[in-house]
């Protein structure tokens, strides 16, 4: 699995990703950092990423387009360095392997981790 790290995310995050076995890439080695949440969900789809961050704003972005890629990995803490939540952020990434390659938000925070299959819908 290819994991794109958002700007509000530590590049600390790539080497702990690397050493659990996947591939990782954080956004300010690929691209402009100020680059809008648009441009960098268009990158990682176009390029088979899933995008890793704090930001709720791809999630709205899925939301409100939709879409069924890429699948975005959204962490809930207030600390999120590897050195605090990596072991939960790894755990989640093995056990939801099989729905982030066909789409989806998997949020994770300290406690547990959800996932939402994409697309995105309303629950009526």
């Amino acid at each position: 699995m290819k994991l794109l790290i958002d700007m509000n995310m530590s590049r600390l995050w790539v080497e702990i990703l690397k050493d659990a076995g996947f591939e990782a890439a954080h956004w300010s080695s690929l691209r402009m950092a100020n680059a809008p949440d648009s441009e960098i969900m268009a990158f990682a789809k176009a390029n088979g990423y899933v995008v890793f961050t704090q930001d709720l704003d791809f999630g709205l972005l899925l939301a409100t387009t939709l879409g069924e890629r890429p699948s975005v990995v959204q962490v809930r803490a207030q600390d999120v360095l590897p050195d605090t939540i990596g072991k939960q952020v790894i755990e989640a990434l093995q056990q939801m392997m099989t729905e982030l390659a066909e789409g989806a938000l998997v949020t994770v925070d300290p406690k547990r981790m959800r996932l939402r299959v994409l697309p995105l819908r309303s629950r009526d």
